[in-house]
Formats: C-alpha cells, sequence, structure tokens
C-alpha cells in the first residue's frame, strides 16, 4: 500500500517467480520492481545450454490506475503501460547477463480517492524461435508462418498442451486483435491445465485457441495437431499442421533416428 511510503521515496522489490501478480493501493512515490526470475526448464536448458534471452510479459487489470509502468533498460525508460490502459499484454526480452527492472512511478491526483495499480506478470527463458505471443513487441513477425518440420517435431515435445481435433468456428476480436478458434478434440495429448473439458456434440472434449488476428485465421475441414502455450491462463497457437502431414514428417524422422522425443501415432 501506498499509504505507507512517503510521497518521493522508491520502494525496492525483486520478483523472482516465473509468473505472478502485483497490486499497489493508493499509489505514491514510486516501486522499482528488478525482475530476476528463476527461470523454469526450457528446451534450450534441456540440452544444456542457457537460455538465449529471457522474455517477461506484463497485463494490466481493467482497473489499472493512479500509476504509470516504465520499462528500465541501460539507464533508460519506456513508456509499457499508461495510466488507465488498455487490458493487452505487453512482452519484451533481454539476453540473461542485462539487467532490466520496471519502474512504477505514482501519477498525482488532486483527491485521495481509491485507486489500484495492478497486473499480472510472466517470467520465462528462451520461447523457443517463434514464441506464440499476442504482440509484435519481440520482433515476432513470422508469427503468422506455418511451422516448419523441425518447429513441429520440436512444438510436440516441449508445447503446453498438444491436442488433435478440428475446428468448430472462427471468432475476431478487434479491441484485443486477436482470433479465438474454437477447437473439437477428438485425443488430448498434452494439456498442463484443464483447457479442453467435455461439453461438445456426444461428450468431445472443447475448448478455444488463441491466435493474433493479423494472422487471419479461417475456419477449414479436416483434422488437425494444435500445439501451442498458455499465456496468463489462456491458450494459445504457435504450431496447428493437418494431422496426416504430421504423421509423415514424425514417421520420417523416427526413420532417421531424428525426433527429439517419443510421441504416440495412429
Amino acid at each position: 500500500s501506498g499509504l505507507s511510503q512517503e510521497a518521493g521515496s522508491v520502494e525496492q522489490l525483486s520478483l523472482h517467480c516465473a509468473e505472478g501478480s502485483l497490486e499497489w493501493l493508493y499509489p505514491t512515490g514510486a516501486l522499482r520492481l528488478r525482475l530476476a526470475p528463476r527461470l523454469p526448464p526450457t528446451s534450450a536448458a534441456v540440452k544444456g545450454r542457457s537460455p538465449l534471452h529471457v522474455t517477461a510479459c506484463i497485463k494490466p487489470t481493467g482497473t489499472f490506475r493512479g500509476a504509470q509502468l516504465y520499462l528500465e533498460r541501460e539507464g533508460g525508460l519506456e513508456l509499457l503501460l499508461p495510466e488507465a490502459p488498455r487490458p493487452h499484454a505487453r512482452c519484451f526480452s533481454w539476453l540473461p547477463q542485462e539487467k532490466v527492472a520496471l519502474f512504477l512511478q505514482a501519477t498525482p491526483h488532486p483527491d485521495i480517492s481509491r485507486r489500484i495499480a495492478a497486473f499480472r506478470y510472466e517470467l520465462r527463458g528462451d520461447w523457443l524461435a517463434r514464441p506464440a505471443l499476442p504482440t509484435a513487441s519481440l520482433g515476432a513477425e513470422g508469427a503468422c508462418r506455418p511451422c516448419n518440420d523441425t518447429e513441429i517435431l520440436m512444438a510436440i515435445c516441449t508445447s503446453d498442451f498438444v491436442i488433435r481435433g478440428s475446428i468448430r468456428s472462427v471468432s475476431n476480436d478487434a479491441e484485443l486483435q486477436e482470433s479465438i478458434i474454437g477447437v473439437s478434440a477428438t485425443r488430448i495429448h498434452r494439456q498442463k491445465f484443464l483447457l479442453f473439458q467435455a461439453g461438445g456434440r456426444a461428450g468431445q472434449p472443447v475448448g478455444s485457441i488463441r491466435t493474433p488476428l493479423r494472422c487471419g485465421v479461417k475456419p477449414g475441414p479436416g483434422t488437425f495437431l494444435f500445439m501451442g502455450w498458455l499465456h496468463f491462463g489462456e491458450a494459445w497457437l504457435s504450431c496447428a499442421p493437418r494431422y496426416r502431414d504430421f504423421q509423415r514428417i514424425y514417421e520420417g524422422a523416427q526413420r532417421a533416428r531424428q525426433n527429439p522425443c517419443e510421441f504416440p501415432v495412429d
């Protein structure tokens, strides 16, 4: 709470968790949040290499008021969240040896009405070459292109979810710049949380997967293998080959003994 701070003071905090949330009541002065995550294992770490970069994503609550959030890097400040921002996630990356911090500065107001500057955050290691994130701030200009064979084989081993199924619907959210793909699952190979639950025809599990609106996803027939990552509790797509194409790629890698992990193919 800012009620325990002096007007011009800067409170120092460290964020060590891979994900969490911060809530600042009655913002006064400033908070400097050092980003020092204890990173979970990644595909790079499994191979004995340190992550190529660290990624952070910040998502404000719908009631974010009373402060502005800046990224502090190399002595400069970059505005990430103005006061009363739109509820979009902002992501940025840095090299493991770089020193970065978040600077949350209270904005002056003539009254003492209740304001809360609150946001959720995710801190992760290298999210593969093509992270499934709804942002252009990571330089993910290739986020809409189909995955190549190597990316597909790695995605089945490392993704937060791997779902075989078909597209039921596609809806677009112009404000959030997101497309929501309704998926009916025929087989759940992996899901870290209960993303897909029974509720479709004949009790088939159904769920939704998001992708940037600019990718122009359209509904189409056939069976796909949907793979991707959890981002603030929502499923985001990274790869979605047709299942028959995945079978061909996997069986070819198996013959060449180049598949990075075992996967049930039928």
